[in-house]
């Protein structure tokens, strides 16, 4: 089933990580400690990042790319996982410099590379990687809505354009035989998505499923991969 949830909703919980003078410079997530910076989409506002960064299938010893990283963690675990290279993007330079810091903290600068790009197009025909992933902005809202803040590309994808680039532009960068996956919720509009992937060619397969009870209701999250037909 898909559940709708209002913009209005969701702005309400950014107003807080865009101007909360209480919030802290560090949390702490599966174990570890992290940097936060102002003006990046805090990775414990839902669970998301905790339950997506512990259902991907890293590839050990290859090459892992993260579109949305946001304040790094998923990108970070990556590299402690076993990846030998971890390529790092956001269209956020706030959550670029949040990412390198938490790649430093945790000692895997060598392995983490992160750049300021608009999906794809900081990269060059070159890269190839094993694994591509993105934890999407599940929130659809119309073509016309305005994103007003650097945190808004974090939570809303305006007619689902963005996951529509990121399905047709994934073939350029994917490595023979490498895995593209998506992690959504239940909020998400599976319909919109499914339509997309069968534009770009692709199917979407269910890998895992978690429900996280969280303050206003039980979250299902969804870590889906898309196959070529």
């Amino acid at each position: 089933m898909t559940f709708q949830e209002t913009p209005e909703t969701v702005v309400e919980a950014l107003q807080h990580a865009l101007v909360g003078d209480d919030l802290p410079d560090s949390f702490t997530l599966l174990g570890r400690e992290w940097s936060l910076h102002r003006g990046v989409f805090p990775s414990t506002l839902s669970a998301a990042t905790e339950v997506l960064a512990s259902m991907v299938p890293y590839p050990e010893g290859g090459s892992f790319l993260e579109v949305g990283c946001g304040t790094g963690v998923i990108s970070v675990t990556a590299a402690l996982h076993g990846c030998a290279a971890v390529t790092a993007l956001d269209i956020n330079d706030k959550a670029v410099a949040n990412t390198i810091a938490n790649a430093q903290r945790h000692g895997v600068s060598d392995r983490v590379r992160v750049l300021h790009s608009d999906m794809y197009t900081a990269l060059v025909p070159t890269d190839r990687f094993d694994t591509i992933f993105w934890n999407v902005p599940w929130t659809y809202v119309e073509d016309d809505f305005a994103l007003s803040t650097d945190l808004h590309s974090a939570v809303f994808d305006p007619g689902y354009r963005g996951q529509a680039r990121y399905l047709a532009g994934a073939h350029e960068h994917l490595a023979d035989g490498g895995r593209l996956l998506l992690g959504t919720a239940d909020l998400g509009d599976r319909e919109r998505l499914d339509a997309l992937a069968e534009e770009s060619g692709m199917r979407v397969e269910l890998l895992r499923r978690v429900r996280r009870i969280e303050e206003v209701r039980v979250m299902e999250y969804h870590l889906l991969e898309l196959h070529g037909k």
